[in-house]
């Protein structure tokens, strides 16, 4: 198996040797951009599994160059380094498509580990041990792999935390997922939204697949528990 690809954006040239030191003696392959414009050059010109995205860069910082990459359909996984730990910071940086957020200063150890976390969900949300990389019910199909979706209502493109939460509604048909076990599988350890995040995801959920999105059949929110999804379509209170 080849070594994951990491793009590691930050200005701080000596945090980042540090970094990249760290990282190549647990196997990965590094590439170090020093700003928001080197960064997305090297994006467009090879593969990452992983881009490692300080907020705080000269020119385009950070959270731009997330929202540019989002706004090409590119859904590699994207962890914020940053000094900031404003909790309106880390609210942005997740809804515009961040998969994880670590402050600075960090333990080498903990970003180790909330990468691989990410690898984790990504090598879940393309398995087939459970599932096929499509998923057809009354509402649609869902190409886990392409990142579609096709409905009556036409072709959309799915986001990487959209095909995660679909993949584990559609692992649980029937079944109530509390908001803690939807936290701990599609956001993993310490990126946790709000509440009204998930909500947001379930809203999207029914414009893309519901024939009335005011009057749900397939995606349920069980006031006080979390949320259910039933691909035969039923009518619940919602």
């Amino acid at each position: 198996m080849s070594a994951k690809r990491i793009l590691l954006v930050e200005d701080e040239r000596h945090l980042a040797e540090g970094i990249m030191l760290n990282l190549e003696a647990e196997g990965f392959e590094t590439v170090w951009a020093a700003d928001g414009k080197s960064a997305l050059e090297h994006y467009h010109q090879a593969r990452f599994d992983l881009i490692l995205l300080d907020i705080m860069l000269p020119g385009i910082d950070g959270l731009e160059v997330c929202r540019r990459i989002r706004s090409e359909f590119g859904w590699v996984p994207i962890m914020f380094l940053t000094a900031r730990d404003r909790l309106d910071d880390k609210k942005e940086g997740l809804a515009i498509g961040a998969d994880d957020y670590i402050t600075k200063p960090f333990d080498i150890e903990e970003l180790i580990l909330r990468m691989k976390g990410i690898f984790r969900r990504q090598a879940w949300l393309v398995s087939e041990e459970k599932s096929s990389s499509t998923y057809e019910f009354p509402g649609g199909t869902i190409n886990f792999k392409e990142f579609t979706a096709n409905t009556p209502l036409g072709r959309f493109r799915l986001s990487n935390k959209e095909c995660l939460l679909l993949k584990l509604f559609t692992e649980h048909a029937g079944e109530v997922l509390s908001r803690n076990m939807i936290l701990d599988g599609v956001w993993g350890y310490n990126a946790y939204p709000s509440t009204r995040t998930v909500d947001n995801f379930i809203l999207r959920f029914r414009k893309y697949f519901e024939p009335d999105p005011s009057k749900p059949i397939y995606f349920h929110t069980e006031f006080g528990t979390g949320y259910r999804f039933t691909p035969r379509g039923d009518t619940l209170d919602d």
